[in-house]
């Protein structure tokens, strides 16, 4: 709690006036998904520890405290407020601007919101009362034209790359600074109010049915026990240092299940500071409790209450610190917001640790500890998270809104419905795992994050690593259960069933938070994903590119993925029929563009099988060239085989395999969609298996000269010429823009990610102004129309958008690496 310099707020954050409203944001394709709307702010909280979400009209919306699942929903009494007098006139308000929609909180008064778009009514005379700012893992409400003082909130998580303990923290640091312009002394009171809500947040259902929607897609149900508080009680917490109030339930003798835990809100002692609390108000009736005395002068009443609340009786508690500046002075004050709910449960009985449990313990009651470790370290933290950005950031030949979008899209690494269990023998730094988006609730899709993952490999490898021995643990599994295959069910089509995950194919994903993530996969029953042509060549090319680029000294990790990489290419090969050397796609959708029909050899899977096939054969080389580091590698996990004889079978059919591919598909401008549709569709990211041999070092599997030409048809076609390139690119078109199809679905949209892709790809080969033309269209279209924070996989022509909180947009950072090689 120090005085300090007026704060600097980087210039690249996304911002919007506080409170201010949209005019036309986009909304769902399908009526079934998740359509919260624009009101998303950054996400605060570790990785895999829960997280909570405030938006830019200043009310917490966000709740991912239960791993996996997802609710959207404004608790009214989880609030900052400020109370601010010159001596002679007073005013109090609640710091958001969107008042209980079910009559809650009456007595109190709520911040005006910024008028213009979206009917903001005005008030007071004010049309501009702040904004809201964000550079993930930060952000700051910066609030003016109300108050006589200057007030800026700052909000941060302890995240930053390379660190492996405090980014899994469950923990919001709120560090308010106030600073009094005028010629007269300021009392300001600022109060941090907080529901308690230990045992909401579990699936009541214990056994959720599944259902396949509208989409295709399975959904289950999800019922969290909202608003049960019976037991829960509220208590004063402090020591020399911090105050606090401690947010728990009454403990049984039972194991510490999901949805058991404690919250704690803290912050520093300080002589000029005095300290009100209130721990136990109602905070579903008038508010008056608190806000008679807080709207008086500043004050609490300084009650004390331990009792546990009765059954259909909600608590809340509060702190208030009131000071007074002098003119011309400043104060930063910390307020910390922690929680403490070690356990994430999947199917039940299936309960895992959360990563943050390897630095407390595992009892559910360590958010005061967790606060105090905050209040001791936010300076530090907050200087590694600057210490991270800073060189990006500084980079001129980088656009501001480029530095804006980098670092906002990690966002989905905190509320991506994230996972990061406790470390093991085997998992030395835990598991981890992020969902495909809100709508396809299963994690790291393998196909999506061919893309995504880029953020993570570059930031937090370890993890990234991670991810990636998941899959090479489970391509030997199976799994006999049949299920029913969605996309027939959407287009009409008789019940077709397949069985759920054949031993040597390549999982889809590493399952849904209703079963067991990491050891059940395919959950999706969309496709019948054993029969994707792109899963094997996705896994081999992100094992090598995560070698190369981590050091390229990893050889266990080599060694570990070894054995699935062979058994993967082997299934994968048996769907060469033909004999040709490369894996025809059936007609039927059977690879990432899962709606989107492709018959015989593609230019998408094809590429992707030749570039696997390279990266293959330099696996075989560096394992080769370490067969006793191998070896003593691989430990308990089996021999490594005859390398040698492997290798001359990858180079066979890559020799095989590289003529066919330019025979059936090079048609003098671009390569053809696939060689038996007979379209003349131009598909953009066609030549994804070229990115990634470039990108590895690999040859290249088309001359450059054709890739050149291909690539300037896709920037042509599916960008400029698509709706005079407002938009992105679209998946596919014709070379004049205009659709094959115009009832299709996957080739006239835009996704983001593939755009992004795409980018990196035109940077990669020398169109750097192009990629970046094209990035600021897809930006400009998510951060400008309401999508922020939630990120959606495809947006279309007509304002909407399909599957929130995407994966693959993360693969923006593929476009820096390329740019910083």
């Amino acid at each position: 709690m120090t005085n300090q310099n007026p704060l600097q707020i980087p210039a690249c954050t996304w911002s919007r006036p506080i409170g201010l409203g949209w005019d036309k944001p986009y909304t769902v394709r399908y009526a079934s998904n998740i359509d919260d709307g624009p009101w998303h702010g950054m996400p605060l909280g570790g990785f895999g520890a829960g997280c909570i979400g405030r938006s830019s009209r200043g009310d917490f919306n966000l709740w991912h405290i239960d791993g996996g699942e997802h609710t959207f929903k404004n608790i009214p009494a989880c609030q900052f407020s400020v109370f601010e007098s010159d001596g002679t006139t007073s005013q109090a308000y609640a710091l958001s601007t969107q008042p209980p929609e079910d009559g809650s909180l009456k007595a109190w008064q709520w911040y005006p919101g910024s008028r213009g778009l979206g009917g903001q009514e005005e008030i007071s005379g004010v049309s501009n009362t702040g904004k809201y700012h964000a550079l993930y893992p930060r952000s700051w409400f910066v609030y003016e034209n109300v108050l006589q003082a200057q007030l800026t909130c700052e909000q941060f998580s302890p995240i930053w790359a390379n660190n492996y303990q405090e980014t899994s923290y469950p923990v919001a640091i709120f560090l308010w600074n106030a600073h009094n312009p005028t010629n007269a002394p300021i009392t300001l009171s600022i109060m941090l109010t907080w529901q308690n809500m230990v045992g909401w947040f579990t699936n009541a259902l214990k056994a959720p049915e599944v259902k396949i929607r509208d989409d295709g897609s399975p959904v289950y149900e999800y019922q969290p026990r909202w608003g049960e508080s019976q037991g829960n009680y509220n208590q004063i917490v402090e020591n020399d240092q911090y105050f606090g109030c401690f947010l728990s339930r009454v403990n049984s003798d039972a194991p510490v299940q999901e949805g058991d835990g404690s919250w704690c809100i803290a912050t520093l002692k300080h002589p000029q500071v005095e300290v009100f609390q209130h721990t136990r108000w109602n905070p579903v009736g008038t508010g008056e409790e608190l806000w008679q005395s807080f709207a008086a002068d500043g004050s609490l009443s300084n009650d004390v209450d331990t009792t546990p609340a009765a059954d259909n009786t909600q608590i809340g508690a509060a702190i208030a610190l009131r000071f007074t500046l002098q003119p011309g002075e400043s104060l930063e004050i910390p307020f910390v917001l922690a929680w403490d709910f070690p356990v994430t449960e999947f199917a039940a009985g299936i309960n895992y640790y959360r990563r943050y449990t390897d630095f407390f313990d595992r009892s559910g009651q360590n958010a005061w500890t967790i606060a105090s470790t905050a209040l001791t370290e936010y300076q530090n933290w907050r200087s590694q998270i600057q210490r991270w950005q800073q060189p990006i950031l500084d980079r001129e030949d980088l656009p501001t809104w480029f530095k804006m979008a980098l670092f906002n899209e990690l966002y989905d690494l905190t509320s991506g419905g994230t996972l990061w269990s406790a470390a093991s023998e085997i998992d030395p730094i835990g598991q981890f795992a992020v969902v495909e988006c809100l709508d396809y609730r299963w994690y790291e899709s393998l196909d999506v994050r061919l893309y995504g993952s880029f953020a993570l490999l570059m930031l937090f490898p370890e993890l990234e690593k991670s991810v990636m021995r998941a899959f090479a643990r489970a391509i030997p599994q199976s799994d006999e259960h049949q299920r029913i295959i969605g996309y027939y069910y959407t287009i009409g089509a008789d019940t077709t069933t397949a069985v759920r995950k054949v031993a040597g194919a390549t999982p889809h994903d590493l399952g849904a938070p209703n079963e067991h993530v990491w050891e059940k996969t395919n959950y999706t029953c969309y496709q019948d994903c054993n029969l994707w042509k792109d899963l094997g060549s996705d896994f081999v090319l992100q094992v090598y590119r995560d070698f190369l680029l981590t050091g390229a000294d990893d050889v266990q990790f080599l060694a570990d993925c070894w054995d699935a990489i062979v058994q993967t290419l082997d299934y994968l090969k048996t769907f060469d029929l033909d004999g040709d050397g490369i894996p025809e796609n059936s007609g039927a959708p059977d690879q990432t563009f899962d709606d989107w029909r492709l018959q015989g050899v593609s230019a998408y899977c094809g590429g992707l099988w030749l570039a696997a096939l390279e990266a293959a054969i330099a696996i075989s080389d560096i394992l080769l060239t370490n067969r006793q580091d191998a070896e003593n590698a691989k430990k308990n996990l089996g021999e490594l085989g005859d390398l040698a004889v492997q290798k001359s079978i990858y180079e066979a059919w890559l020799q095989q395999s590289r003529p066919i591919y330019e025979e059936k598909l090079w048609n003098g401008q671009y390569y053809r969609l696939d060689s038996e549709s007979g379209s003349d569709v131009v598909m953009a990211d066609q030549l994804c298996g070229q990115f990634y041999a470039r990108l590895l070092g690999l040859p290249d599997i088309v001359d450059s000269d054709r890739a050149l030409s291909a690539l300037k048809t896709v920037y042509d076609a599916c960008f400029l010429k698509f709706q005079n390139g407002q938009f992105g690119a679209a998946n596919g078109v014709l070379p004049d823009g205009s659709p094959e199809n115009p009832k299709a679905t996957h080739p006239l949209e835009v996704w983001t990610g593939i755009n992004f892709g795409l980018a990196a790809f035109l940077v990669q080969m020398g169109m750097q102004d192009e990629a970046l033309r094209l990035t600021q269209a897809v930006v400009q279209q998510v951060y400008e129309n309401g999508l922020q924070f939630r990120t959606p996989e495809a947006i279309t022509a007509s304002g909407t958008f399909r599957a929130s909180t995407y994966l693959r947009a993360m693969a923006i950072w593929a476009i820096y690496l390329v740019i910083a090689q």
